[in-house]
């Protein structure tokens, strides 16, 4: 059975994933701070791993066969999305196993044809000063893994809106660019993102890069 970890496992993106691995049969456990909060919001009998996240050691990860990153933090600490990256790297120099997978952010992505990055978009956001350390951490969480040739990663990142709500019917998938419906909205929810990394995890289709999905 394929063993799955989730960090993160009680915030929006988490939990969907927590519950749709745990949907599709894998053994997954939640990697939270607060085992309480998990068991209220998840289940009283829930597998769970009560840890920081910053504290996660190589014994602890290494028996699963996937593990997801989906921590987020305020935007006062919005760097720690770069350092938990890299610590997370660091524990699995040269291995295959496990299997990381970080959310990213969609101010990374590129658009209009000019192909600039959507982080310079939210630039112009008023009230963005803010947040938008937010995407630009995770821009440069993206920078560091890209330069990471041996670790088995891989990263996904949402749409210019990234909400809660269940599966899309239909699911956008691309590379680079920010994707949107036919409407123009580009949205991804915590349901979709959930579906496409339990897709990624049975049918492995990308290694060390980044795509992105959307809301079809």
């Amino acid at each position: 059975m394929t063993k799955v970890g989730v960090i993160g496992a009680t915030g929006m993106a988490g939990s969907a994933i927590f519950r749709e691995t745990q949907k599709v049969g894998f053994e997954v456990t939640a990697i939270v701070r607060n085992s309480s909060k998990a068991k209220e919001l998840l289940g009283d009998n829930i597998e769970f791993l009560e840890k920081d996240a910053f504290e996660l050691t190589k014994s602890d990860l290494a028996d699963f066969d996937v593990l997801v990153n989906a921590f987020s933090t305020a935007p006062s600490q919005a760097y720690q999305h770069v350092d938990l990256a890299a610590h997370l790297i660091r524990l699995f120099r040269e291995t295959d196993q496990p299997r990381l997978i970080f959310i990213l952010g969609a101010g990374s992505l590129y658009t209009g044809e000019d192909q600039h990055l959507v982080v310079e978009d939210i630039k112009k956001t008023p009230g963005s000063e803010n947040w938008i350390v937010t995407p630009e951490n995770q821009l440069s969480e993206l920078h560091f893994l890209q330069e990471v040739k041996n670790v088995n990663w891989v990263g996904i990142s949402p749409g210019a809106s990234f909400v809660s709500g269940p599966a899309a019917d239909t699911i956008l998938y691309g590379k680079e660019e920010l994707l949107a419906d036919k409407n123009g909205q580009s949205e991804t929810t915590s349901g979709t993102m959930a579906k496409v990394i339990v897709k990624e995890i049975q049918e492995p289709t990308h290694k060390k890069e980044r795509f992105t999905v959307a809301n079809g």
